[in-house]
């Protein structure tokens, strides 16, 4: 590996050769061998929109040339598109603020820049990280910037399209069980009938109010720091320059952003993040409770409940020959519980923030960014290999109904609580159906039973 030399303010460094980045890159990178976990693609590019936005709006008001604008523009836009992610080595465990990464896309930045006008790489001339790719800006106000930016990209763009994909899978599952009636169950036990197609109606709503909770969450990860600097006061911008920030990152990005209402409030709390990271816990409730439901309803085939059918994927068992496991309802239901976790992380992490800098950043953006991934990838496999091959196994669906023993709910308003309660237990108790136990008892007739005991009707409210 050849090297070439760099300083920083601590002296001369050295770097490898090919790399664009420089000394405070290096630095952090032999300072912190913590864990193998780096920034994701999505902060990467939403990085690289920040410098690219800055720098067009510092040239427009005469604080950067032309020339160097333009290279500036040109090597944002390679970080934007992926081309420069190699250049991007540090790990999430550094300092809270990011300042390291802050500074490792203003070396990189700025080096390419350099080589695009045909300057030497490390010379820091034409182009310097700190007075002209950082021009304007904190490490404070740029990463949690950075944060949000990728956090409503990646939901946009990913999060809210599978999320409304399985909605749509479990509403058109939901139309055609409409009429299929099942057992209901509660405490897992055997309760009252409803249709198959009415359960279903319950986790279309629930990701239905996730939807929902998603849209008001990210109203405030709309609202940008950027241009509170230092400590939220602006020091080293100019007037108008967040608005034009903000405008510029909405243009680039075709997403509302807008400046925050308070920056010292967004840059000493990441209130936006708790809130979203709060939301897609509870759609990690709701998830689980879907895929745990799916999972129980699948259980057997023989000797579980066996009422739905999931796609055989692969196999289930290295010993068992035939086992099919209901594969994408445990991975689901791991990702919930893992976003969760990363709920629990951010929480305390926003809670942490002292006076005008929350350092707790760079846990921030990679659990938000990973929950969101994490959620959205596995909506979607849950969507394409589970729910949209489900069937429903109507043979064993018809035995646990008429099985059950909570059919006799339907002759409270007939018999009574306490005689359909004794019916119930002498059915159970002597291994006979209702309606034999309720001719012995002697409270109806057959032809009786028959009459008031209709699945069918018991799945609504009676008519007046």
């Amino acid at each position: 590996m050849t090297l070439r030399k760099e300083r920083d303010s601590l002296g001369e460094i050295e770097v490898p050769s090919d790399k664009y980045y420089g000394a405070q890159t290096q630095r952090s990178f032999e300072n912190f061998k913590i864990g193998v976990e780096r920034f994701p693609r999505q902060f990467i590019r939403a990085y690289g929109i920040v410098k690219k936005a800055v720098a067009i709006v510092n040239h427009s008001h005469g604080f950067l040339d032309d020339d160097i604008q333009d290279a500036i523009d040109k090597a944002a836009d390679e970080v934007i598109n992926g081309e420069l992610d190699s250049h991007f080595p540090l790990v999430v465990w550094q300092t809270g603020s990011g300042t390291q990464t802050n500074m490792n896309f203003n070396e990189v930045i700025a080096n390419r820049a350099i080589e695009m006008m045909g300057g030497t790489i490390g010379s820091k001339t034409p182009v310097h990280p700190n007075d002209h790719v950082n021009m304007s800006q904190s490490t404070n106000d740029t990463f949690p910037t950075a944060i949000n930016i990728s956090a409503v990209e990646c939901i946009n763009s990913n999060l809210i399209p599978n999320l409304k994909n399985l909605r749509h899978a479990l509403n058109k599952k939901s139309e055609e069980y409409m009429k299929i009636i099942k057992l209901g169950r509660t405490h897992l036990q055997d309760a009252t009938p409803l249709s198959l197609g009415q359960e279903f109606s319950g986790y279309v709503s629930a990701i239905n109010h996730g939807l929902k909770r998603l849209e008001n969450a990210l109203e405030s990860c709309y609202e940008l720091p950027i241009g509170g600097t230092a400590v939220g006061t602006g020091i080293n911008t100019f007037d108008g320059f967040d608005e034009h920030v903000s405008k510029e990152i909405s243009q680039i990005t075709g997403l509302p952003f807008r400046v925050a209402s308070n920056k010292f409030e967004a840059l000493g709390t990441h209130d936006s993040m708790v809130e979203l990271s709060g939301t897609l816990k509870v759609i990690s409730s709701s998830l689980f409770k879907i895929a745990n439901d799916i999972r129980w309803l699948s259980s057997g085939p023989r000797s579980g409940i066996g009422e739905l059918i999931l796609p055989a994927n692969e196999p289930g068992s290295s010993i068992m020959p035939g086992k099919i496991n209901p594969t994408q309802c445990e991975a689901l239901t791991m990702v919930c519980l893992q976003v969760i976790g990363n709920d629990s992380a951010i929480t305390i992490a926003g809670a942490s923030g002292n006076f005008e800098l929350n350092v707790f950043r760079p846990l921030i953006s990679y659990n938000i960014l990973q929950s969101i991934q994490l959620l959205a990838d596995s909506s979607k496999s849950f969507t394409n290999n589970a729910i949209l091959g489900l069937k429903p196994n109507l043979k064993r669906i018809q035995k646990n109904l008429h099985d059950s023993l909570m059919l006799v709910t339907a002759l409270n308003p007939f018999i009574g609580y306490d005689k359909a309660s004794e019916v119930a237990k002498k059915a159970y108790a002597e291994d006979i159906t209702l309606r034999e136990a309720i001719i012995k008892l002697n409270y109806l007739t057959g032809e009786e039973f028959d009459r008031l005991v209709k699945p069918e009707e018991m799945i609504y409210p009676k008519k007046k």
